[in-house]
Order: C-alpha cells, then structure tokens, then sequence
C-alpha cells in the first residue's frame, strides 16, 4: 500500500513539473510594412541589402522552471520575408530594385538590430511579456548618406502562457510596427531619390 502510494507521489510530481516546462518556440514571423505608400520617386536604380545584426538570435524564454531550454527564436526565412516587404515598399514608392554591382545605384540598408521577448524573471509561469524589434536603416546616394534607427514595443498579459501562433502573431505585429516607421521617414525616400 504504502509502495503504491509513493509510486502516485512521484507521478504526480512528475505531471506538475511537465507542466511547468516549455518547449522551445521558433516563430515564423510575417512583418508588413503597413501604411499606404505613393509613387513618389522616377525610377531611380536602388539596391536593397538586408542583414541580422542582432548579438543573440535568441528573444528571450518562455520561462518555466527550465528556462535555458525554452528559448524563442525566429526562422531562417525572416530575413527573405523583410527583404521582400523593403522592395515591395520600393517598388510601390516608384523605385526600381536592382541588383549589387549596378552602377550608379543608391543603396538601402535594412538591418534587423534587436528583437526581445522579455518576461519577468520571477516567475516560472508567463504571465506578461515586453515584446520589441529595433531596425536600422540606411540610405545612400553618391556623397549623401542618412542613417536612422526605428523602434516598436508591446506589452502584453496573458492568463495562460502563450503557444507559438500567438507569439508568432504578437512579434509580427512589433515587427512590422517597427519595419513601418522606417518608410515612414521621409528623409530616407529623399536620399533615395537623388
């Protein structure tokens, strides 16, 4: 009887710390850019380049008592996603995208600088997460050079921890946020057009 019951213990025991593990999520994220763009420019040649510079491709955990290994990550296929939301944007602005070697081509940097999924370090089950994505952008023509920095955040709470197409869905969102502001700046679509 006595054997029985702490077979019980333990596999209950077991349960409640499956429970409060996580799995690692990798996001396939789908940023947009999100505000209508004008024909504004003649065509002018611009060559797009699109890079990772972030220190960690690591967000941040999904906590859990085993944190270290319930990390967030996004897919491969996030860079050739931003790369097509930039030229698309482009394209919409009037530009044409050529490709690297083209003479007297302006140049578009888009360089993806942070991304972060931070939750509170306290506890083992999420109930919030601070959610942000930085770009840097840089636009080159002949002597001119601009550079800007576009940031987006979120705060959100959840009454249960989030599965990865809500997370998916919730960095996206920052993403794109952040991904807008860059085509937003008029200065950049002005360099551009030299």
């Amino acid at each position: 009887m006595m054997n029985r019951l702490s077979m019980l213990m333990v596999a209950g025991l077991a349960l409640v710390l499956v429970g409060c593990a996580h799995s690692p999520q990798q996001l396939s994220v789908q940023p947009q850019v999100q505000v209508p763009l004008n024909a504004v420019a003649s065509r002018q040649p611009v060559v797009v380049s699109v890079r990772d510079t972030r220190s960690s491709k690591i967000l941040g955990t999904r906590g859990g008592i085993y944190p270290d290994s319930s990390s967030i990550t996004i897919s491969e296929e996030t860079l050739p996603k931003i790369r097509q939301q930039v030229e698309q944007s482009l394209r919409q602005l009037g530009f044409d995208i050529v490709p690297e070697g083209t003479p007297n081509a302006n140049n578009l940097t888009v360089s993806l600088a942070e991304l972060k999924y931070q939750t509170p370090s306290v506890s083992t089950y999420v109930t919030e997460a601070n959610i942000a994505a930085t770009f840097v952008a840089e636009a080159q023509a002949a002597n001119n050079r601009y550079q800007g920095r576009y940031g987006a955040s979120a705060q959100h709470r959840f009454g249960y921890a989030p599965n990865q197409a809500t997370n998916t869905r919730l960095v996206s969102e920052v993403m794109s946020d952040a991904l807008t502001r860059v085509f937003k700046d008029a200065e950049i679509i002005r360099v551009l057009q030299r």
